[in-house]
């Protein structure tokens, strides 16, 4: 085990490594492309229902904050204007609410597709373990993570003061301007600079998003080891096969030993080999082999036909022809229909002097057997 453990992980996971971990909730994420996403569509929005927005703010204002002297002294209805100020508020901002939530549900489908995990969500308290967290704060991982947010702290830091400096007049000129025109510039800027600072987070995405597959391709990866083990988990080890093989090796004599009494002769050799035939003329086929055996299993079915009173016809080059051409539940071949022919022959003229209380015919001797079907075992 100590020598599995030293192995590296040098191979690509298998199939159903991948199933597994995506069962477990384990796939690529960014969050960085997600949050992308979001501000992107954000600012795409800002950038086509600004305008109305900013129409919207200034009603609000006009009707909602211009209040009479009888309105004020009144004690419901600042109550009643607050509640319309709210409501008129969730109103402008429903389009970007309902936009974030499509698109949070959206976004992961670009990495990873969308996956849902009880096992994922289920709580783990080896996390609140805090000796447990300080240590993966001081990982590789972790420290990656830390230098990232570092990264991306220090390039929208840099945006931002660059655009501060860049519309720090504008911003201070506002308080001279008409209210209507000073909120109406003063949304084109916040738009400006919001869509200015989404655009920014490309670098961070474009740095994030292979990082995140590369780190989930390498946590997946196996030692040969554990190939080794999943497809002998998977194939089963060689003991449990070898017990289903005598299981069903079991089954098949059990079904075969119950076709035995049912068929109309057996063919010997006459000690090692047993093979039983039954034909049926309505079917329009070949005699069926539907029992054979050599040594022990020979002498099971010459006993079964024995106690079922199913005739018995010692014939050794048949019996092993038929023994070694023909499979369980299979019509003989047609290089020994002849043979066979002679022996039912033989059968059906037995039965009828059985009946009629003749004298038994002769059984047939020197059936002929193809050479191509002899056997010398």
């Amino acid at each position: 085990m100590a020598e599995d453990s030293d192995q590296e992980k040098t191979e690509e996971p298998t199939g159903k490594r991948l199933e597994d971990a995506q069962k477990k909730g384990q796939i690529a994420r960014s969050r960085e492309l997600n949050t992308f996403a979001m501000l992107m569509t954000s600012a795409a929005l800002f950038l086509m229902l600004g305008g109305e927005a900013g129409d919207g703010l200034i009603k609000m204002m006009r009707t909602e904050f211009q209040l009479s002297r009888d309105v004020i002294f009144d004690a419901a209805s600042p109550v009643i204007h607050f509640k319309q100020v709210m409501l008129d508020g969730l109103l402008l901002i429903a389009p970007f609410l309902a936009a974030m939530v499509v698109v949070a549900i959206i976004a992961p489908l670009a990495l990873g597709g969308w996956v849902f995990s009880w096992e994922a969500i289920a709580p783990k308290f080896e996390k609140m373990d805090p000796i447990k967290g300080i240590a993966r704060l001081f990982a590789v991982h972790g420290l990656i993570e830390l230098v990232k947010a570092l990264l991306k702290f220090l390039l929208i830091f840099i945006v931002a003061v660059v655009l501060c400096r860049r519309f720090l007049n504008e911003l201070v000129g506002l308080g001279g301007e008409p209210v209507e025109q000073s909120i109406g510039h003063g949304l084109g800027i916040i738009r400006d600079c919001f869509l200015i600072l989404s655009v920014s987070l490309i670098a961070v995405v474009m740095f994030d998003v292979p990082f995140q597959l590369w780190e989930h391709s390498k946590k997946l990866k196996m030692t040969l080891q554990e190939i080794k083990d999943e497809m002998k988990e998977s194939e089963g080890s060689p003991e449990v096969k070898g017990r289903l093989r005598r299981m069903q090796m079991e089954m098949a004599q059990n079904r075969m030993m119950t076709e035995v009494p049912k068929a109309d002769v057996i063919v010997t050799n006459p000690s090692h080999y047993a093979v039983a035939l039954k034909y049926d003329p309505d079917s329009g086929g070949a005699p069926k082999l539907v029992a054979k055996g050599v040594d022990l299993m020979a002498a099971q079915i010459r006993n079964l036909a024995i106690a079922a009173d199913v005739p018995l016809l010692a014939s050794p080059p048949l019996a092993r022809a038929l023994y070694y051409s023909t499979d369980l539940d299979k019509e003989i071949p047609k290089g020994l229909y002849l043979a066979v022919a002679q022996v039912l022959a033989y059968i059906y003229q037995l039965k009828t002097a059985r009946q009629q209380h003749w004298a038994e015919p002769m059984p047939p001797k020197d059936i002929p057997v193809p050479d191509e079907f002899k056997q010398n075992r």
